[in-house]
């Protein structure tokens, strides 16, 4: 039977500590502000030791979000691809500072949550951001609960579902006639490559930028990209269309192994510059990516599950938008119109 003592607790108020000790358990205790509390919890947790269904729960106890977030950091973050992992770590610091960051694992509740989604619209911060801090928090409870022994707790993310911000649709830009041209015109013959490179495979601005010459097979026109490389974490090969090969064909080979020679950092700051000469507006390096998957659907007679192997989406519903392409690109040809009609030159 739990042991009760009385204390004195915070600013002199009397507090009711309960104590467990039975023998091949751990100690437990914990403090209530009434005997009556205490005596409930520690006849609770007796009836879960001899029906064998007691968990010791002492870790999430005990294991605050902002602490188990490190942790996170450590053990979990260095898996991931360099763009993630530098994107994570910056979530991860401003979730250890929010007021979440404060409360243990295991009193973490659907109405915190929703607290904290609230905090951050109220900061202005947009709402895919705050979709960002709701994965990682879910993705940390998935975690713990797996691979850290503390099965017993519950993921309080999907407890706040209806408090959750309404994501804007996806980016629609593409790019208007003459803007490609009016990009490599002023480019550096370095940032005109990735910028051709990338509109001839749709892929992302780190893999472009991180590619080296060991994962390019000419022979078999191919790219092979790792899992740590992707944003997705799973690896994908990416076939070389003729602009693709012209543009690896065209560049001296780098003594480092890089294709490309330029960080991710350099290409951003490069596209900034290239926006300013070109005077061209709302145009971000990402919508490249988006501008040849919809060349893919246009201009190509690859079904959705050949594009998305090139992509390396996770799933159809993320290439779903662009369906309304192939549709358009039929109702041409059913009017007789060839495929190469009006078509890029990228496939």
């Amino acid at each position: 039977m739990a042991t009760l003592r009385q204390r004195k607790g915070p600013r002199g108020r009397t507090v009711w500590q309960a104590q467990i000790l039975r023998q091949g358990y751990p100690p437990q205790y914990r403090t209530f502000d009434t005997k009556g509390e205490a005596d409930a919890w520690g006849r609770h947790v007796e009836a879960g030791m001899d029906s064998g269904s007691w968990r010791d729960r002492s870790e999430g106890d005990q294991t605050t979000v902002a602490q188990a977030l490190e942790r996170y950091l450590l053990e979990i973050t260095p898996g991931k691809s360099p763009a993630n992992q530098k994107s994570e770590q910056s979530r991860i610091k401003g979730l250890r500072q929010s007021p979440v960051g404060r409360i243990a694992l295991s009193r973490l509740t659907g109405k915190d949550v929703a607290d904290h989604i609230r905090w951050r619209q109220g900061a202005g911060v947009a709402a895919a951001t705050v979709h960002h801090d709701l994965r990682q928090i879910s993705h940390l409870y998935t975690v713990a609960r797996s691979s850290w022994g503390m099965s017993y707790l519950v993921n309080p993310v999907p407890l706040a579902k209806t408090a959750r911000p309404k994501l804007p649709p996806g980016r629609e830009r593409r790019l208007e006639p003459g803007e490609e041209e009016r990009l490599l015109d002023v480019a550096s013959p370095e940032l005109g490559a990735v910028i051709r490179f990338a509109l001839a495979t749709a892929m992302r601005q780190g893999e472009v930028a991180s590619l080296r010459w060991d994962q390019v097979d000419l022979r078999r026109r191919s790219v092979t990209l790792g899992a740590t490389g992707t944003k997705s974490r799973t690896s994908r090969s990416v076939p070389l269309s003729p602009v693709a090969l012209d543009v690896l064909q065209s560049i001296p080979r780098r003594i480092d192994g890089r294709v490309f020679g330029m960080s991710g950092n350099a290409i951003r700051q490069a596209w900034k510059r290239v926006l300013h000469k070109t005077g061209i507006t709302g145009l971000t390096f990402h919508d490249l990516r988006h501008e040849a998957i919809s060349r893919l659907f246009e201009d190509t007679d690859l079904d959705i599950m050949e594009i998305r192997a090139i992509s390396g989406h996770k799933t159809l519903q993320m290439l779903a938008r662009y369906t309304h392409l192939r549709t358009h690109r039929l109702a041409d040809r059913l009017a007789g119109m060839g495929r190469g009609e009006g078509s890029h030159e990228t496939w």
